[in-house]
């Protein structure tokens, strides 16, 4: 199946989820204009099941670098829905934002940055809409885009990584302003994540071989990248 027909499909069930929810008032359009009742725990955005995560960003960047479009779209909405915990019009609506910011970004030389960053500022719009963070959307969009950035820059270069490893460094800036926690916290989600892309990098460079042994290697460098987010997170 292409894109278009799944593109089609989720914005009629977004629009369908949106008619029958009605229109948000203030108070339901952003939970955290409300008092949290003492001793609640986490809110939803730091409370998340890290192999859930895992598995879903592992099937996005192997559709991704496939240009399996379908499966990036899926694998998005899975991503926004376990990681964000948005209602299903926002969901949908964001995982259509996130697929748009990566086609938009995918083409090498010739891509387009300004449209990705475009693309994340209004998806994380939507986050603020529905927790009251982060407090700058366009700034979480840029972070957001720079570690692409980074991580391009890094799989294209043939120069080795070092101690200050900019792209490990690029997505704890990302973590520190998201989640408002210090960056030795949230530095060791980063290492992983990063490992996870030296992997994926690596199974690129031999052909994409889907038996590949690099595969589950970067799934599980995954998993440990959002169990140790969670730990420094899950307040």
């Amino acid at each position: 199946m292409g894109l278009e027909p799944i593109t089609n499909r989720v914005k009629m069930t977004a629009a369908r989820l949106r008619r029958q929810d009605g229109r948000p008032g203030p108070e339901s359009a952003n939970p955290l204009s409300r008092p949290r009742p003492l001793g609640a725990g986490p809110s939803r955005l730091r409370s998340f099941d890290p192999g859930r995560i895992a598995d879903l960003e592992y099937r996005a960047w192997v559709g991704y670098y496939l240009r399996k479009w379908p499966q990036v779209l899926t694998a998005s909405v899975g991503l926004v829905r376990v990681g964000f915990g948005m209602d299903w019009y926002r969901t949908l609506h964001g995982a259509w934002l996130v697929l748009r910011a990566n086609q938009l970004w995918a083409p090498f030389p010739a891509n387009d940055p300004d449209g990705a960053r475009a693309c994340m500022r209004r998806f994380y719009a939507l986050v603020r809409l529905s927790y009251g963070e982060p407090a700058s959307p366009a700034k979480a969009a840029a972070l957001e885009v720079d570690w692409w950035r980074v991580h391009r820059e890094v799989q294209y270069s043939t120069e080795p990584r070092g101690a200050g490893d900019e792209l490990v460094e690029s997505l704890t800036r990302l973590y520190c302003y998201l989640y408002g926690e210090p960056e030795a916290e949230v530095r060791p989600a980063a290492v992983h994540r990063a490992r996870a892309m030296d992997l994926s990098d690596q199974w690129v460079e031999e052909g994409r071989r889907p038996d590949s042994p690099l595969l589950p290697l970067e799934h599980a460098a995954l998993v440990r990248a959002y169990a140790a987010l969670l730990a420094a997170v899950h307040r």
